[in-house]
């Protein structure tokens, strides 16, 4: 069955290999040389969420070259997904080439779609830099896989990924104009943190806050476990986890408590009866609030030091896989060192990076805190 699946996919390589005219070599976040063409015009991507990213390099039409996409974006950010939807009605009309998961990702719907470059992550729900029978199908048909990463170690790669999308997709001065202004706003942390070389603060990610009872799912040497190291603090997971993420048990963090809690929101103003974190495009204030409170009463969660001293924070969970992570990183740092970071106003800068760089302004919450 295998054999006949491969032969049929080489027939549909041989039908649907797309036309090359001119080309260019870059070097791609998995370090591979790959050759795109000068124009690129047709594109799949392995997750809907890469449109803000697109976006900030054409905000007049980011979905105009994308003819296939993986079906995430609606599923776990509607809000989002929704404000693009308005804007832009041709995103639903982009072919759908999968659900939320690598598994789902149809190859031979790909491949139909006939794209010049494929735009995958190097880890993540899509086909990623282990997907190596897609990849070697893709290629087959003509087209050029690259690899970008905002997800695994994203203060290191978000500026060389936006780079590399600016030079596949011939818009390198929106790139480095985006680049400059993260580099900048990072620099606003990192620096002064470097200066007054406070302490660690004692710090610990809450995953997917709500998604089932259990506790707790939580983030480390990857994702917006960076963001804690980044803001001058020590993410107190490490010592168990030691990849990206994992999961240590409600008794551990209780016996080795923070000095923050923060939490991540996967809910938002479609969810608020469920009992998940809301925030994101459409959750008022006052709403995110509430959500925080209702959460931090949690068996155990609630007899936390940083609870009851009123350190506890909500963040909006995609900031783990988006370019716009910067403006989360200042978010930690006012709240793990808040008197060295007391006129920092993290608000303004995702409001300013939005307002730059994206079709449309910033609305909704994006973290909170409870008090």
């Amino acid at each position: 069955m295998r054999r006949l699946l491969r032969a049929g996919l080489a027939a549909l390589a041989l039908v649907f290999a797309p036309v090359q005219a001119g080309a260019k070599t870059v070097v791609d976040l998995a370090g591979r040389s790959v050759t795109v063409p000068d124009r690129v015009e047709r594109l799949i991507i392995g997750e809907g969420r890469y449109i803000p990213a697109l976006a900030i390099l054409d905000r007049d039409d980011p979905v105009g070259r994308i003819v296939g996409m993986m079906g995430d974006y609606e599923a776990v950010d509607p809000a989002t997904y929704a404000r693009y939807r308005a804007r832009f009605p041709t995103i639903a009309a982009i072919a759908r080439i999968g659900r939320t998961s690598r598994e789902s990702f149809s190859l031979e719907r790909a491949i139909a779609q006939q794209p010049q470059v494929a735009i995958f992550g190097l880890g993540g729900h899509g086909p990623d830099s282990r997907s190596g029978e897609v990849i070697r199908a893709l290629e087959a048909t003509g087209t050029v896989v690259v690899f970008v990463d905002f997800r695994s170690d994203p203060l290191v790669n978000t500026p060389k990924s936006m780079l590399l999308l600016g030079e596949v997709l011939g818009r390198q001065a929106e790139a480095e104009a985006f680049v400059a202004e993260w580099r900048a706003a990072l620099a606003v942390v990192t620096e002064r943190l470097a200066r007054a070389a406070p302490a660690p603060t004692r710090a610990f990610v809450q995953s997917r806050v709500g998604l089932d009872e259990s506790c707790c799912e939580t983030m480390t040497r990857g994702m917006m476990g960076r963001f804690v190291t980044a803001a001058g603090g020590l993410n107190i997971a490490e010592a168990l986890v030691p990849g990206e993420a994992g999961v240590v048990a409600l008794e551990w963090l209780i016996a080795n408590p923070p000095e923050v809690y923060i939490g991540s929101a996967i809910g938002g103003g479609s969810s608020l009866d469920k009992p998940w974190l809301a925030l994101g495009a459409d959750v008022p204030e006052a709403t995110a609030r509430a959500s925080l409170l209702r959460s931090l009463q949690r068996p155990g969660i609630v007899a936390l030091p940083a609870v009851r001293a009123g350190r506890a924070h909500a963040i909006w969970h995609h900031f783990y896989n988006s370019p716009f992570n910067v403006a989360a990183v200042q978010a930690f740092a006012t709240w793990l060192h808040p008197a060295l970071f007391g006129d920092l106003d993290p608000v303004a800068t995702l409001r300013g990076l939005h307002a730059r760089f994206q079709p449309f302004p910033l609305e909704g919450t994006y973290w909170i805190s409870a008090r």
